[in-house]
């Protein structure tokens, strides 16, 4: 049988060894072109520009009354912005200086990026369109300019993946890791994965016509599949099947030869013994396509009777969610890919992408984790204990003779920090009383157990679930269930909000009466992410933060919105807007050439149209901010006469930035925020 179009990339046989820097000279011509072109979209105005424009490019204003700041041109795009970002993680994959399968876990990130940013970006502008929504953005885009020119900037991010991609493969052969295709292998090499296939996946496979009497099967969402084209022999008259690869829930996408360092792409094998699906057909082609689904539906929390129902409502419906994008084997011939955009319902010159090289990248993760070669990963990283809880005497006693402590993950041990403190809070005879939100959690993670241990224990624990943290609605709705079933109060936060604070809250009957313990974070409780994000969690008694948490859990358990009187704690959205732009204002005000101002901002995105004219306002009044922004910014730095003492920063690297922290001179008397 002919090679498949996946067959035909830049993969090399085994016994034509092509160098990783001969293949970086060929692919170098090419990548130079890419990033010109990137360049290009990028700079142009009034689309978010690599460099600063200068004042005389912008609106013209006078010194006196200072910048028009509704004007569109000073506010950067989101969604470029986030795929600018994107371009950023790339970036760490064609780095020499990381480790040689890390590259490679990049290019995964990146592809899973991308495929969320359509299933909930592209598909939220989608939707506005379809709605016949015309209001611009505050950078001045329509919904449909933003996908047209999200588009143009995901086929050069993808083109400039491939190349990577190509780039990485070379090193790799050279380095004993060979990605084949099956139609590379010897005989004997085929014939042993041929019986590993027929043994180990064969049965799961399930092949679907497409004719008159058979409608165009359903296709789920990032599933990879195989378009076959087949006849009976001596009949010209050509028939089409769908067949899923059934990659997931134990089976490997990459399949290992023989023990060794080999692998071959299940989809390859498939692709290469179709005729035990269609046994006396004479095979024509096969072409893999791909679709992505919106992840956005619509809940209207307001009329739900049980939100958790609605929640499992919304799950299915996500399943049969309008496609947003059709991935296309590049060279798929032109009448397939036109049946397929239309059985789907997609516009093909808009919404379908041609894939050159391997199609759902995002599962290369499962190589990075295939090869254990030291030299191929970053060090092992072993997280610290705190200074401070590195003895055995009880948590309670170290936070309230500290007053507070600071950690930093994953530089120091969420084991032995956020996990202990649940654990003692269960097992301590002196606790009365845990309450804890949860937004998202793993599989590992010890915190719904001592959560569970707690309750049998006799203490009063109530747990907030957010049951819409995307796509971990499902996990949560089983952590939902399995805590009210051991008696646990559990909770959905308030209808219409998204429960997104970091908090544990325990009380505990002190040798003076009542004290209340906190922990504030700006991650999740997830063991797993603990050790790959960089978070910030704040132990402590102080007394303000304890009063400010119970009233934060009273409004969270039952949403009434009388009017609550917090100390030191900023929620969001009714207090937390508010309270920053008051203090941008403060520092304007103290602000002078002997006590200069100062605000340093590091969060994961600046989105806000009036907190991003507030930082205008101060940077034009002389105070220098600091933004360590991971992905996408508003604010334009750089303007001549405007943002001269702005400096912006975004760092990217083995740990992912998950931290926000809010720092304000205030004239001497410093502030600090973290948030979540």
């Amino acid at each position: 049988m002919e090679p498949t179009p996946q067959d035909k990339t830049r993969r090399r046989p085994r016994g034509n060894r092509i160098s990783g820097d001969e293949l970086a000279s060929a692919a170098a011509s090419r990548a130079t072109e890419v990033d010109r072109a990137i360049e290009s979209l990028l700079s142009g105005w009034p689309v978010e520009a690599r460099t600063p424009p200068e004042r005389s490019e912008l609106p013209l204003w006078n010194p006196e009354d200072g910048p028009d700041l509704k004007q569109p041109e000073f506010f950067l795009n989101r969604e470029f912005g986030w795929l600018n970002f994107n371009f950023r993680v790339l970036h760490e994959a064609e780095d020499p200086r990381v480790p040689l399968l890390e590259r490679l876990r990049f290019i995964s990130i990146v592809s899973s990026n991308l495929d969320r940013f359509f299933m909930t970006r592209i598909g939220g502008l989608k939707q506005q369109v379809g709605a016949g929504l015309l209001e611009l953005t505050v950078g001045g885009h329509t919904p449909q300019e933003q996908i047209d020119r999200s588009c143009e900037l995901v086929r050069l991010l993808e083109e400039r993946k491939r190349l990577a991609l190509d780039r990485l493969i070379g090193e790799m052969h050279e380095n004993g890791i060979v990605l084949t295709t099956y139609s590379q292998l010897t005989e004997a090499e085929q014939t042993a994965l041929r019986a590993y296939y027929v043994e180990n996946v064969y049965p799961l496979v399930t092949p679907q016509a497409t004719d008159p009497a058979h409608p165009f099967p359903f296709v789920s969402n990032l599933s990879l599949n195989l378009l076959v084209s087949l006849r009976y022999p001596g009949d010209e008259t050509e028939a089409l099947a769908r067949v899923k690869v059934p990659v997931g829930a134990g089976t490997r996408r990459f399949l290992r030869l023989n023990g060794s360092n080999t692998f071959v792409t299940l989809e390859s094998v498939m692709a290469h013994n179709l005729d035990l699906l269609f046994p006396g057909m004479e095979v024509i082609g096969c072409e893999h396509f791909r679709v992505t689904r919106n992840a956005n539906t619509e809940l209207e929390e307001d009329k739900a009777e049980d939100l958790l129902e609605l929640i499992e409502s919304g799950l299915r419906e996500r399943k049969f969610a309008p496609i947003v994008r059709l991935e296309v084997a590049n060279g798929m011939a032109p009448l397939r890919r036109g049946m397929l955009a239309a059985e789907l319902g997609l516009d093909e010159s808009t919404d379908v992408f041609e894939v050159e090289s391997l199609m759902a990248m995002r599962d290369l993760e499962e190589l990075v984790g295939a090869v254990e070669e030291p030299s191929f990963h970053y060090a092992p990283h072993a997280p610290v204990d705190h200074h401070k809880l590195g003895t055995d005497r009880s948590m309670f006693h170290v936070i309230r003779e500290a007053g507070a402590m600071l950690l930093h993950f994953p530089y120091e041990s969420f084991t032995t920090s956020v996990e202990r403190f649940l654990r003692e809070a269960s097992q301590d005879p002196k606790v009365r009383a845990i309450k804890m939100t949860i937004y998202r959690t793993s599989a590992t993670s010890k915190a719904i157990q001592y959560l569970v241990d707690a309750a049998q224990n006799g203490k009063q624990v109530t747990v907030v679930v957010e049951l819409k943290a995307r796509f971990d609605e499902a996990a949560n709705i089983r952590w939902a269930n399995r805590l009210g079933q051991v008696g646990i109060n559990v909770t959905y936060g308030v209808v219409g909000l998204k429960t997104h604070c970091k908090a544990i809250l325990v009380v505990r009957q002190d040798f003076d009466g009542l004290r209340r313990y906190a922990h504030i974070g700006t991650g999740n409780y997830n063991a797993d992410t603990a050790r790959l994000y960089a978070d910030l969690g704040l132990f402590t008694c102080d007394e303000a933060i304890g009063k400010d948490l119970t009233e934060l859990f009273n409004y969270l358990t039952t949403g009434f919105k009388p009017k609550r009187d917090y100390r030191k704690l900023l929620p969001a959205p009714k207090i937390l807007k508010a309270a920053l732009l008051k203090k941008i204002e403060r520092e304007i005000g103290h602000h002078t050439e002997d006590s200069p101002g100062l605000i340093q901002f590091k969060m994961n995105a600046l989105e806000d149209a009036d907190v991003t004219r507030a930082l205008y306002r101060a940077a034009q009044a002389g105070v220098q901010v600091d933004l360590l922004v991971r992905d996408s910014c508003r604010l334009r730095p750089g303007i001549t006469g405007l943002t001269d003492s702005v400096r912006v920063i975004s760092v990217v690297g083995r740990f992912l930035e998950h931290a926000r922290v809010y720092y304000f001179r205030n004239g001497g008397d410093e502030e600090y925020y973290i948030g979540s």
